[in-house]
């Protein structure tokens, strides 16, 4: 009897011991910020666009010897074929170049062109070799393929060339190009705030029927010049950037139209010297006429203009006009043949679809509410179908519409709680959706055209992610006074008691329509290993980060600096009210909007932060450059109170916290003067700081001294909210 009270002693003992959780596991430093195993997140398929209605292509590299093949994949079965096999290309190109990766091609990668060591070379399919186009002594950039093939164009020292690849034969349509005139090639201000960075500067476009190139003509001389300093060597070196800061003239800009036949060059209707910007020209389908927008210099009106090729003559067939501020289309859909168009517009203060006849006649408003469409997915033409990404139900979830080009038949296709990003084939039939959580990683499936589960194609969540105690994450509001409920995500420790105190670190952004917090999981884990070691992380939207539509965003006019501030302090009230929050750590961080927010918030909002992190910030909106500075704040002349107090030197006496400040010595952004400015007024102040210097790194810092930049912020937070050191397991 006694043997047997033993044995089902021991009996219950190991089940109670094997029904028990497995002990979860947290993780390390090296998991995170150096690439450290096992990886929590594994890497979804690259699915790089749809062969045809039924078929996608995906690209699969083999991580052990990094070749890559490009696959055919039946959307229904996912049962995949080769495709391109890029290891045929190893012996034809040259070492350090892929065909992965060419400067252009044609869909089926049977024609190629690569830019080389400054110079171009051509592949076609079924020759042993490239063929090399140019050899000049002076890099070319941004070869493009016209639209039938016959040609590629590019710059070359600021002038724009058209290549016969029948022939050889080169072009030169400009022969202008200097210091300061670019053809095709836009000036940085233009580069960096209207045609956007993915243009890698380019400013040409092929009309569809390959006989034409519009181009955009810039001329900096007006434009002031700042230096920028790299201290290598025995004598450093002298960069010198044309760079237009707030109230200062803009790059001359004209557009112009290439004819390859004639060599002719018409310059469309505009006055040259005008103070105004010219940018996003639209060819429409048949090539007939080319649609371009003109905004004025205060930024308040947008117009499109149709021109006839031929001659120039402009007709304007649009015309929006906003209080506060317009901004370019970087799309505008042609439908019925190019007989009408449909565009993406917060006029009436929030981002809707409107549908105008070529001519500019209003046909009607497609999508209408208290929500956004943050961009337009696919248009089925024949059975007048618009699909969207669009924020109906939340202002913090994408999900996939469709509708009808009259504005009926609104139906959500995606169902899970989240944010999605979704491709279409191009009927419409199948769509890919990648989706997350704030506590659920990428998930990515594929649905029939009503939105019905079809497979899996990927997750993101590693056979390892359960084994680890990460943060909790929630999304919740935090109402003010005057009836904004701010958005709030936070991540709690995972061992959370709330008979602790914890000190709390705000990751900001801040700029204009810049939304950061979304119902999505994060790219990498940085927040949750700050939460194990006992921080509370947390973003946090204002009133004019975009979820409360053009009309909250508004409301930043001229006044940038105070609601990035004031609506931050309503949350930390909130926080003050919670006896697990440490009072005495309430620390923000952020990098160039954001860097710029928390010198804001260490100084005009001082008495509610404690420690921060500023990146590479502005810290006066008088040196950033005009065309931003002047959307949201107009120019100094016309609105000088607003750049006084949108100044972190005018609030700096108020400072007494603790702030790093880090900035890269070569930022052509956001320049290193900002930083400089700053800490000298904090030194004639008596005040404390830290500083970090990264010599020669541009605007985010790069490799290889990324890992130190890292690290850098995290010492911070550790040494000053924790008290202790970073264990690099």
């Amino acid at each position: 009897m006694k043997s047997f009270k033993i044995i089902l002693f021991i009996f219950i003992s190991l089940t109670l011991f094997l029904s028990l959780p497995a002990q979860q596991k947290y993780l390390t430093y090296s998991q995170v910020y150096s690439g450290g195993q096992p990886r929590l997140l594994e890497t979804l398929p690259r699915i790089s666009g749809w062969y045809d209605n039924n078929t996608y292509l995906e690209m699969k590299i083999d991580m052990e010897t990094k070749s890559s093949q490009l696959l055919k994949v039946d959307a229904e079965t996912g049962e995949s074929e080769v495709y391109i096999d890029f290891s045929k290309f190893d012996e034809i190109l040259p070492r350090g170049s892929r065909a992965e990766y060419p400067a252009d091609r044609n869909d089926d990668y049977t024609k190629m062109i690569f830019e080389i060591d400054g110079d171009i070379y051509f592949y076609e399919e079924g020759y042993s070799e490239l063929k090399r186009l140019t050899a000049s002594t002076a890099e070319e950039n941004n070869a493009s393929f016209s639209p039938d093939y016959k040609y590629v164009a590019y710059t070359r020292e600021h002038n724009l060339f058209a290549l016969e690849l029948e022939t050889g034969l080169e072009h030169q349509i400009t022969n202008d190009g200097s210091e300061t005139v670019y053809n095709g090639w836009a000036s940085w201000v233009y580069y960096e705030e209207i045609l956007g960075r993915r243009s890698r500067y380019k400013s040409f476009w092929w009309s569809p029927n390959s006989n034409k190139i519009a181009f955009l003509k810039f001329d900096d001389s007006p434009v002031p010049k700042f230096p920028l300093y790299r201290a290598d060597g025995t004598h450093g070196e002298l960069e010198w950037e044309h760079y237009p800061k707030a109230g200062d003239p803009n790059p001359y800009v004209e557009l112009g139209i290439a004819d390859l036949q004639s060599g002719e060059i018409v310059w469309v209707d505009s006055d040259p010297l005008a103070d105004h910007y010219i940018a996003w020209p639209f060819w429409t389908p048949d090539g007939n006429r080319l649609l371009f927008q003109w905004m004025n210099r205060g930024q308040d009106n947008l117009k499109i203009f149709s021109t006839d090729p031929d001659t120039g003559n402009k007709t304007q067939i649009y015309d929006e006009k906003q209080d506060a501020w317009v901004e370019f289309f970087e799309n505008i859909h042609f439908v019925n043949d190019g007989k009408s168009f449909l565009i993406n517009s917060n006029k009436n203060g929030w981002n809707h679809v409107y549908h105008y006849s070529i001519d500019g006649q209003l046909i009607n408003q497609i999508t209408d509410g208290d929500w956004a469409v943050n961009g337009i997915e696919l248009i089925d033409e024949e059975n007048e179908i618009l699909y969207f990404r669009g924020t109906k139900e939340t202002s913090t979830e994408n999900h996939l519409y469709k509708i009808k080009f009259d504005g009926s038949d609104l139906t959500k296709l995606t169902s899970e709680s989240g944010n999605h990003s979704t491709s279409l084939s191009p009927d419409g039939s199948f769509f890919t959706d990648r989706f997350s959580s704030v506590n659920t990683p990428n998930k990515f499936e594929l649905r029939d055209g009503d939105g019905n589960f079809i497979r899996v194609i990927g997750d993101a969540k590693s056979e390892a992610f359960d084994d680890y105690n990460l943060g909790k994450a929630e999304l919740f509001t935090v109402p003010t006074d005057d009836g904004f409920d701010l958005p709030v995500k936070w991540i709690l420790p995972p061992d959370f008691d709330e008979d602790k105190k914890y000190p709390v670190v705000f990751s900001i952004y801040g700029g204009p329509a810049a939304q950061t917090v979304w119902n999505s999981f994060p790219y990498w884990l940085n927040d949750f290993y700050l939460a194990q070691n006992g921080i509370i992380m947390i973003s946090a939207d204002h009133r004019g980060s975009g979820h409360f539509g053009k009309k909250g965003v508004a409301l930043m006019h001229r006044q940038l600096g105070k609601y990035e501030i004031d609506d931050l302090t309503v949350i930390v009230d909130w926080l003050k009210s919670k006896s697990f929050v440490d009072t005495t750590k309430i620390a923000v961080t952020g990098g160039s909007y954001g860097g710029y927010a928390t010198c804001m918030a260490l100084t005009y909002g001082a008495d509610y932060f404690t420690h921060g992190v500023a990146h590479f910030s502005v810290t006066d909106w008088h040196l950033y450059d005009n065309v931003y500075t002047e959307r949201y704040m107009d120019t100094p002349e016309e609105n000088p109170e607003g750049y006084e107090f949108g100044s972190a030197m005018t609030h700096a006496e108020k400072y007494k916290g603790k702030l790093l400040i880090t900035h890269g010595t070569m930022d052509d952004n956001v320049h290193m003067q900002n930083t400089m400015q700053f800490i000298s007024k904090l030194q004639d102040l008596d005040k404390d700081f830290e500083l970090m210097l990264y010599p020669n790194a541009r605007h985010g810092v790069g490799y290889p001294k990324r890992p130190h930049f890292m690290r850098e912020e995290l010492e911070f937070w550790f040494h000053n909210l924790l008290n202790k050191e970073i264990t690099r397991d």
